[in-house]
């Protein structure tokens, strides 16, 4: 009887595990279609006279992606900065906006001061850290230019964390893309590979690519 309890305790646990994170998922992308078609949705029902399940989830993905194409030409580009600007004046607005925007913008592809790649950073106090590369930039202190790297390291899941400022060769870069670095960053470092290939920051005292 102990062991079938023990067999059936551990199959339970092992099966909660598997399909909690499905649950979850299943759950959170049925909300976000209720939400999002809650919202637009009304609108084609009130245009059409018929309700049409889904219509609105597609009207806002192709409304994103038009968004998307417009801000990536010149012309759009020039409108979204000058949203930016006048939506940073707004006084209470902009104490939510601007903090959702930069973490939002971290991640962003297209955006130059986003996280760039994942770092290893060799901290004598803490020894080997994970973060973020977010700029790689010079100082000169009377001896000549210095290259030195910004790395994000966070210190609370992902939107708290410490600013490391250390030379480009105390860093090293993992062969882990930015998606598998915060993903490691969730769950607590267990998402880190078994065998991860890293490479040395450069020192060769020229310009980044």
């Amino acid at each position: 009887m102990s062991t079938m309890a023990t067999w059936l305790r551990n199959r339970f646990l092992t099966g909660l595990f598997v399909t909690i994170p499905l649950v979850v998922s299943v759950v959170a992308c049925v909300w976000l279609f209720r939400v999002v078609d809650g919202f637009v949705g009304p609108y084609w029902e009130r245009w059409t006279g018929t309700a049409v399940p889904g219509l609105g989830l597609v009207t806002t993905v192709v409304l994103v992606l038009a968004v998307g194409a417009v801000a990536s030409n010149v012309f759009g580009r020039r409108v979204v900065s000058a949203t930016d600007r006048w939506l940073e004046r707004v006084p209470v607005f902009r104490t939510v906006y601007s903090p959702v925007k930069q973490i939002v913008a971290a991640f962003s592809p297209d955006n130059e001061t986003g996280f760039k790649r994942v770092a290893l950073v060799d901290d004598p106090r803490r020894g080997w850290v994970l973060g973020f590369l977010t700029r790689e930039f010079t100082i000169d202190r009377g001896q000549g230019p210095e290259w030195l790297v910004a790395v994000y390291v966070p210190t609370n899941h992902l939107y708290l964390g410490d600013v490391v400022i250390v030379p480009r060769e105390a860093v090293q870069y993992p062969d882990l893309s930015v998606e598998e670095g915060v993903r490691i960053v969730l769950t607590g470092g267990m998402a880190l590979p078994e065998h991860v290939r890293a490479t040395l920051g450069r020192d060769d005292g020229h310009a980044p690519a």
